[in-house]
């Protein structure tokens, strides 16, 4: 048992993963409700031996806490319109040999409908798969057991990872929402 592991465990959480490791991917992560989704999030995935980046407010990345969030593989996001982080990121997949990076589509601890899309342009634009990450406070599990490939309906596709959020539990279970855009 490593320590991340021996941490989840301390405090009652189950990690459970089955997907492929694989070289390139977006790992979308849903419910998010908490600060605490990113540091569950970072435990499960060190707890069995793997890495990812993670797209975070670029607030976030001021000193100190920038030095570590860019040693974690952060992506700082700008606050301002107009940015073409999107292209940015397909461009960093298509260049490199491995890459993996986790996405809250909801973009925001608040309750939102409307989810971000763009981790979906840049499946797409990379052609990497969506592995499809939960956190469900109620249960107590950190689950990575599906995947999904992009079918380009924007529209469809966010409707079906809707979908398969149903019936998840954040710590804040009166802040996630799963309502049609």
């Amino acid at each position: 048992m490593n320590l991340y592991e021996l941490i989840l465990k301390t405090f009652g959480w189950k990690v459970e993963v089955s997907t492929p490791d694989f070289k390139k991917s977006i790992i979308c992560v849903a419910p998010h409700t908490s600060n605490w989704d990113f540091i569950l999030g970072e435990l499960a995935i060190r707890s069995v031996k793997r890495k990812s980046g993670f797209l975070m407010k670029e607030a976030w990345f001021a000193f100190p806490l920038g030095y570590i969030f860019r040693a974690l593989g952060g992506i700082p996001v700008p606050k301002k319109k107009g940015s073409d982080l999107t292209n940015e990121i397909i461009k960093r997949f298509n260049e490199s040999e491995s890459m993996t990076i986790a996405i809250t589509p909801e973009g925001t601890r608040k309750k939102v409908s409307k989810w971000r899309t763009g981790f979906l342009y840049i499946a797409n634009g990379a052609n990497v798969p969506v592995q499809l990450a939960s956190i469900d406070y109620s249960k107590k599990e950190i689950k990575l057991n599906d995947v999904f490939q992009p079918t380009g309906n924007i529209e469809a596709d966010i409707a079906s990872i809707k979908e398969f959020y149903k019936g998840f539990s954040g710590k804040r279970p009166e802040k996630f929402s799963v309502e049609p855009q």
